[in-house]
């Protein structure tokens, strides 16, 4: 694992951070996909966890929670507007526009529903991070701020990751994974109202040159 924050590790992912989990003090912080079962479970076999929180649910997030939280025996917490999704009411990709190739890889990285513990609402706790819902790109999409020093993990709100050319690089989620781009746009203005000291993207490395990331705010369309 590699630490990105005081308090804050990211699962180690060959050769670069595409898919993060990460892990602060004993929660876990996303689940990755089906495919990444070797490589987190490897990784949080000696770590003691409390609770697995969720981002969003989305098949690169929630892939093996259903497995994790059995393996460990321990709570799923998320949105309360991704509840349905991840307990399997509702499709967890149901409102992406996605053609039959990437829905077919969606689906062999998608988890089974699970039941969700600790549902969570704005303005709640987790690991002394305070939770800001982010909708936009998944209804259920939240934040999570630290106030003490201003570390973020914002999952999909923003990413750090071209994913044509696998370098860095800010960006705004696919549109295609977005059901609302325009309330994302809100969302990620809502993330740099927060000022943050480093953004813990769901994709790609720790965001740390946070003026790189103001001019992006800056340059977004207008809603």
């Amino acid at each position: 694992m590699k630490a990105v924050a005081p308090g804050v590790e990211r699962l180690d992912q060959f050769p670069r951070p595409i898919i993060n989990v990460y892990l602060a003090g004993d929660v876990l912080f996303d689940a990755a996909t089906t495919w990444d079962r070797r490589r987190v479970f490897g990784q949080i076999r000696d770590r003691e966890l409390s609770l697995l929180a969720l981002t969003h649910a989305h098949p690169d997030h929630q892939g093996l929670a259903r497995d994790i939280c059995r393996d460990r025996d321990i709570p799923l917490a998320c949105h309360a507007d991704d509840v349905d999704a991840m307990e399997g009411r509702v499709p967890i990709s149901g409102e992406q526009l996605t053609n039959p190739v990437v829905r077919r890889l969606q689906a062999s990285w998608e988890g089974p529903p699970h039941p969700v513990g600790r549902v969570l609402e704005e303005g709640d706790e987790v690991a002394g991070f305070k939770v800001f819902h982010a909708p936009g790109h998944a209804r259920g999409e939240v934040i999570y701020f630290r106030e003490a020093d201003r570390v973020t993990i914002c999952g999909d709100v923003i990413r750090n990751l071209n994913y044509l050319t696998g370098m860095s690089g800010i960006g705004e989620p696919p549109e295609m994974f977005t059901y609302d781009p325009a309330e994302n746009r809100r969302s990620i203005r809502k993330l740099a109202d927060l000022n943050p000291s480093v953004i813990l993207p769901g994709h790609g490395p720790a965001v740390t040159d946070i003026a790189d990331f103001e001019r992006f705010v800056g340059e977004l369309p207008a809603d």
